[in-house]
């Protein structure tokens, strides 16, 4: 018989470790190459995990809702017995389990004693409509932290998720929050930030119930959306202008050579690539749109990473990024656009690719909006919305005169963090993106 392991694998720079939300085999189940064995969820996305085997499923080593370290074992595959030998010695593997250490699925450094695994059971369960680790909830069942006090913890992790670093540096100021809180009669939270200063944030008004309500529970990604959109508002003071432009030439330009361009090169040319490739040239023009605020300091990206926010078909909503779109021309920028949507809806992106973003554009136009306000991706300082395209009579102006036209025009919204981002910078950039689209070349070759 031939045992291998398979193991969690490397989803990112900056993920460690992983949670699994479902097995989709069970035990003495048959795996085929590359079929999808587990389910994990990571601060950055819900991914699947295929099986780099094909045989029988032995043994899992870690239960839905454990927390595994990237590189090690979840599981044990037969690649040899067929199903009837394994379910005869599925057994016999368990008791060779017991002599070995598994890696437990949560670890605790230096907080507290263990818990003893009956005062697990009677335990009630952490509810809230955020998304916590098992990790962070266990950590906070150890320190006597409530929902409450656990939901006032500002997160440093991906959308604004509370880590296990933000856990363990919130506990020496536990006692000044509780005491702070306890003895207030506001309707106000004390949360203290990661500068070690005290804010202040209002609860959440309390809901009445009518009758013929309907109650249904977030999903873990709208929890994830809903903290970080929230987190946005706080942190970024948000201004939005707006232009609208005349892109006919453009729309006239892509209806010209799309036929040629999907038959030539197997894709289908959207507008996506097009509004990204304008942004790019007026990044370049404006680079301190590409930055983040650290505190008091200003970080200038080197790299123009462009996320596309992307509607999945849940409702929810995901940002998968174009990384160094400055580096590629129309067609790099279409290919990389299209496999990225595709697998964004099929739910087959991986971690890396939906972080590292340094601006965002998102296309309300999609939804048949004109124009829309959107909330800033943390922690960049600045996002575009681009409206829908609709043909409108226009004012056209010609070396004989004025004249009245139909024309393709549309909204662009940009929203931008007024800490570090003018009116005249954020208002300049929205218009040289513009003047871009405006500008186009009607006989561009493709």
């Amino acid at each position: 018989m031939a045992q291998v392991e398979l193991i969690m694998p490397k989803m990112g720079e900056s993920v460690a470790e992983a949670t699994i939300i479902k097995w989709l085999k069970n035990e003495g189940d048959s795996i085929t190459l590359d079929e999808p064995l587990l389910e994990i969820a990571t601060d950055k996305v819900d991914t699947e995990i295929p099986s780099p085997f094909e045989g029988i499923l032995i043994k899992k080593l870690f239960n839905e809702g454990n927390v595994v370290q990237v590189g090690k074992p979840v599981a044990l595959i037969n690649t040899s017995a067929n199903a009837s030998e394994v379910k005869i010695e599925a057994a016999t593997v368990v008791e060779q389990k017991k002599e070995t250490a598994i890696e437990p699925s949560i670890v605790i450094e230096s907080v507290a004693p263990a818990i003893e695994p009956s005062q697990t059971r009677t335990e009630q369960p952490i509810l809230s409509s955020r998304f916590y680790s098992p990790l962070v909830r266990n950590i906070a069942k150890q320190e006597g932290i409530s929902i409450a006090e656990l939901d006032s913890i500002a997160g440093t992790g991906a959308q604004g998720r509370v880590t296990k670093n933000d856990i363990l540096n919130y506990l020496p100021n536990k006692g000044k929050i509780q005491s702070h809180t306890q003895n207030s009669h506001l309707p106000l939270a004390s949360v203290v930030n990661e500068n070690g200063q005290k804010t202040e944030s209002k609860s959440s008004p309390k809901i009445t119930l009518m009758n013929g309500d309907e109650i249904v529970e977030m999903d873990r990604m709208r929890k994830l959306i809903a903290d970080h959109m929230v987190m946005s508002k706080q942190v970024s003071p948000h201004v939005t202008s707006y232009v609208e432009a005349d892109v006919t030439t453009m729309v006239q330009w892509r209806e010209k050579v799309k036929g040629e361009f999907e038959k030539r090169e197997k894709q289908k040319l959207t507008y996506t690539p097009i509004f990204i490739e304008a942004l790019v040239k007026a990044i370049k023009d404006f680079p301190m749109i590409n930055v983040s605020v650290d505190g008091t300091k200003i970080i200038i990206r080197k790299n123009i990473n462009i996320g596309m926010a992307a509607a999945l078909p849940s409702g929810n909503l995901i940002v998968p990024v174009v990384k160094n779109a400055d580096r590629m021309n129309l067609f790099g920028l279409t290919a990389t656009v299209n496999d990225l949507a595709n697998r964004a809806r099929m739910g087959k992106l991986v971690p890396d690719e939906i972080q590292g973003g340094t601006y965002t554009i998102t296309n309300v136009g999609s939804f048949g909006n004109a124009m829309g306000t959107p909330i800033i991706n943390q922690p960049q300082v600045a996002i575009m919305a681009v409206g829908a395209i609709k043909k409108k009579p226009a004012v056209i102006e010609t070396p004989s005169g004025d004249t009245i036209g139909i024309r393709h025009m549309m909204f662009l919204s940009h929203s931008y963090d007024h800490r570090v981002v003018d009116g005249a910078l954020g208002g300049k950039f929205l218009r040289r993106f513009a003047d871009y689209l405006e500008q186009w070349d009607i006989n561009r070759e493709i």
